[in-house]
């Protein structure tokens, strides 16, 4: 067995990240040209580590004429994001679209539906106002979703969120990832190019994905790293510091948002670290140990992580056929 880490991770963690962005590169080109048979790659770009890490190690594998970055905005996005992707898509050269999905989003009643949802806790609740949604209770014990609105006074307030507008609200939001697949794969096949998907190995394991919407992509060139070996990557490409030192976020509620909150409950550092110490066959007491908690939390943890595998298993799956269908086999 490999030796537990310390705390922070730099033990089994650390890559050497030269050796691995050329390794991606070279996969990249490979998997374009034999397996997906296209000439380059469009990659939706958020100004967030991992799709700028996508953009880096799309432009070593192909060169910047051949990588299309997408900016892809809508009204609630933060502006530092597009300011970021701005600085990326300059430092690697690579050709970029900026296209406002705002006007499919009003159309398809992204918003509309979200506010109805809002409003049956919040009557007040307006254009004005901003909201996200927050995962509470402790792990092993009941646990629900509150939504949380800020007025535009700032005053906050949190509402424990019932099931049906939970789903309605998160419908509505799922909205964003599936219209921006739609305008990814529409410049990809204009220009006979790949999608690349952007989940690091925490997303893709434990579901932080959108089913055909971010889930959706031709290849996953980060999705075997952890999220540490990501911001280690970023560092080596040299981007910008502000991305090697942000916090991961959903980028899709109006409230700063981060991922810890929504949806894994702890920091991505030691998110990483119990998902390393599960796929080592690591006693929870010794991932308790690293993480200073007691067994039992540390046990909890180490549930929460098979339990999320278990609900993303239909979220990684094909379309199911009565009966298998030729030879027809999806790549490997």
């Amino acid at each position: 067995m490999s030796p537990m880490p310390v705390r922070g991770g730099t033990d089994v963690l650390a890559i050497d990240c030269g050796q691995e962005a050329g390794r991606i590169a070279a996969w990249l080109v490979e998997a374009a040209a034999r397996t997906l048979r296209k000439r380059g790659v469009v990659v939706a770009l958020s100004g967030g580590v991992d799709s700028s890490v996508c953009v880096g190690l799309a432009a070593r594998a192909f060169g910047g004429d051949r990588v299309l970055a997408l900016l892809l905005p809508e009204r609630e996005s933060p502006a530092s994001g597009a300011e970021l992707a701005r600085r990326v898509v300059g430092q690697f050269g690579v050709e970029t679209v900026t296209q406002d999905i705002t006007g499919p989003l009003e159309g398809l009643g992204c918003y509309r539906l979200r506010d109805e949802a809002i409003r049956a806790l919040v009557p007040e609740y307006g254009d004005a106002w901003r909201s996200k949604l927050v995962l509470r209770g402790e792990r092993g014990g009941f646990r629900f979703f509150a939504l949380v609105t800020s007025s535009p006074d700032g005053a906050v307030l949190e509402r424990r969120l019932p099931h049906q507008e939970y789903l309605q609200i998160l419908a509505a939001q799922n909205y964003k990832q599936r219209v921006r697949k739609i305008v990814e794969y529409s410049h990809a096949d204009r220009r006979n190019y790949a999608v690349l998907g952007t989940p690091n190995r925490l997303e893709y394991d434990q579901g932080f994905f959108v089913k055909n919407g971010d889930g959706s992509a031709d290849a996953k060139p980060i999705a075997h790293l952890y999220k540490t070996q990501v911001y280690a990557l970023a560092r080596h490409l040299g981007l910008p510091e502000e991305i090697c030192r942000s916090v991961p976020s959903t980028d899709t509620y109006s409230l700063a948002q981060g991922q810890d909150e929504f949806y894994f409950g702890l920091p991505y550092q030691d998110m990483d670290l119990a998902l390393w110490a599960i796929n080592h066959g690591w006693p929870a007491a010794e991932l308790g140990r690293v993480l200073g908690l007691d067994e039992v939390k540390a046990g909890l943890i180490y549930q929460d992580i098979e339990s999320k595998r278990e609900a993303t298993r239909p979220l990684h799956s094909h379309a199911l056929l009565v009966e298998p269908v030729g030879e027809i086999r999806p790549f490997a």
